[in-house]
């Protein structure tokens, strides 16, 4: 898939662009599958531990769950993908390197939002100076304001493009890093598309209320490995001289 100049020129001024239904079904329908059975295994978790919350996991009420590839090995399939080459190139170039991934849920009826933040923030306070981080954060389900899209914080509108330290909310443990009244412009779009943006992008989502849940994939690449030994940071290479590496598609 070619990456039309006008979503490379959005990414560099505003931090962010937006492929309608990019992700082909058989991939989908394996990312529905994988995200359902790491809810059911974060739940058991939960259940072990007595709890209702693992750190930004609430039970039925939302939901983060990191390494999914790793667990779910089937999704190297669409991680290692064409598709997912293609949009990396876009931005990163040449060599990329596979991140990390979570699946991040709005379970049912919830009214919990998800608070301002670069995913960067979060990468700062583990490890400090980190290289540019490329997030695809792909819609299982059609995504709305109405079950709580995420909205992105246009860079030339925030006038600048830095890491900031970020603040710990004690209610949810989210990391805050942009306390102004800019509401961000919403992600609508239906599933099978994908929102693409700078780990730099202040990003936040809303409420969802209307007791069907709204599932994403997040993907994270790099053009050089993460620092620091973090176990959520595979550091696998993806792609090298402009080609895919096979041997880390995984299984047929």
């Amino acid at each position: 898939m070619s990456i039309t100049d006008n979503k490379i020129e959005q990414f560099h001024t505003d931090g962010y662009f937006v492929l309608e239904s990019v992700i082909p079904d058989e991939h989908l329908a394996l990312l529905r599958r994988a995200c359902q059975s790491a809810i059911e295994k974060m739940d058991a978790e939960m259940d072990a531990q007595g709890t209702d919350v693992i750190g930004i996991n609430h039970r039925n009420q939302r939901y983060f769950i990191g390494a999914a590839a790793s667990t779910f090995v089937d999704l190297r399939r669409f991680v290692f993908s064409d598709l997912m080459a293609s949009t990396c190139r876009s931005v990163l170039g040449d060599t990329v390197y596979f991140k990390s991934d979570q699946f991040v849920v709005k379970h049912g009826k919830t009214s919990m939002e998800f608070a301002w933040h670069q995913d960067s923030g979060y990468a700062q306070q583990r490890i400090g100076d980190h290289p540019e981080i490329l997030s695809c954060w792909c819609a299982l389900d059609d995504v709305s304001e109405a079950n709580g899209t995420v909205y992105m914080l246009p860079m030339r509108r925030l006038g600048d493009k830095r890491v900031v330290d970020h603040e710990r909310m004690a209610e949810t443990n989210d990391l805050v890093g942009y306390f102004g009244d800019d509401p961000g412009e919403p992600v609508i779009m239906s599933a099978g598309g994908m929102a693409v943006f700078s780990g730099m992008t202040f990003h936040r989502s809303g409420a969802n209320p209307t007791g069907k849940p709204r599932r994403v994939y997040l993907a994270q690449y790099t053009a050089a490995p993460m620092p620091g030994d973090d176990p959520a940071d595979t550091n696998e290479l993806f792609v090298q001289n402009g080609r895919i590496v096979d041997a880390h598609r995984g299984p047929a």
